[in-house]
């Protein structure tokens, strides 16, 4: 029997907040499960997130970073981009590539913003766990 491993990717930018989303994660999935690689930037997960579903060791990837709008138009354009690339690798793989990838709204560096953040990010480890749990599930359950 195969033991089930899964793939983190964690971006760099904020990473305080960002890394608090395997700690969710791993609340549900063991860590000795889960192999954590990192990224320069949301921008560059879809690529990693591909490569990594293509290598057919993983159940799941799952990819976490905060886009923070700077006042800026690229943000919405990073955003968007890396939301389009992930369900891009997982449908080009056939692995699921789960996003815990945020863009807030309002987002300052502060320290009542940044533990909203990291708690939230917490929290969308765990779901990001659940939902990883259930597809392998289910996809258990087609297969027979």
């Amino acid at each position: 029997m195969t033991h089930t491993r899964y793939a983190f990717i964690k971006a760099n930018w904020h990473a305080d907040i960002v890394d608090q989303a395997l700690k969710g994660f791993c609340e549900l999935i063991p860590a000795d499960q889960v192999d954590v690689f990192d990224a320069p930037g949301a921008f560059e997960m879809p690529l990693l997130a591909k490569t990594l579903a293509e290598s057919k060791k993983y159940d799941a990837v799952t990819c976490a970073a905060l886009v923070v709008d700077g006042g800026i138009y690229r943000h919405d354009f990073v955003a968007q981009a890396v939301v389009d690339g992930l369900m891009r690798a997982g449908l080009d793989t056939g692995v699921p590539v789960l996003s815990v990838s945020l863009t807030p709204h309002h987002f300052q560096e502060t320290d009542h913003h940044i533990g909203i953040y990291r708690d939230h990010f917490v929290q969308k480890g765990r779901e990001a766990a659940q939902a990883a749990l259930m597809i392998g599930e289910t996809r258990a359950k087609i297969a027979g």
